[in-house]
């Protein structure tokens, strides 16, 4: 059975860091892309970043340089690194892998003035 479990969210002023993280279990992590989402209230559900099996990294324009997304295959986990958040950040994020609809919990972070 397919589980992602996000953690590290929080509240956090604007300009700091937060990073999350994603455990995954239930299927080789080694072999899928994974990506994290966000969704803010009242807004629909964007691609934050994605990170291929490979390796390979993208990003929503509206983080890069902000944003790392990596990923330890030894510890089946995904990461988010946030730097210099905004406000416009805050949201509820979501994990999840690159083939069939699998989704954690979501985390929430809220970026305060």
């Amino acid at each position: 059975q397919v589980q992602l479990v996000e953690s590290g969210g929080g509240l956090v002023q604007a300009g700091g860091s937060l990073r999350l993280s994603c455990a995954a279990s239930g299927f080789t992590f080694s072999n899928y892309g994974m990506s994290w989402y966000r969704q803010a209230p009242g807004k629909e559900r964007e691609l934050v970043a994605g990170i291929r099996a490979g390796g390979s990294a993208n990003y929503a324009d509206s983080v890069k340089g902000r944003f790392t997304i990596s990923r330890d295959n030894a510890k089946n986990t995904v990461y988010l690194q946030m730097n210099s958040l905004k406000l416009e950040d805050t949201a509820v994020y979501y994990c999840t892998r690159s083939v069939g609809s699998y989704w954690g919990q979501g985390t929430q972070v809220t970026v305060s003035s």
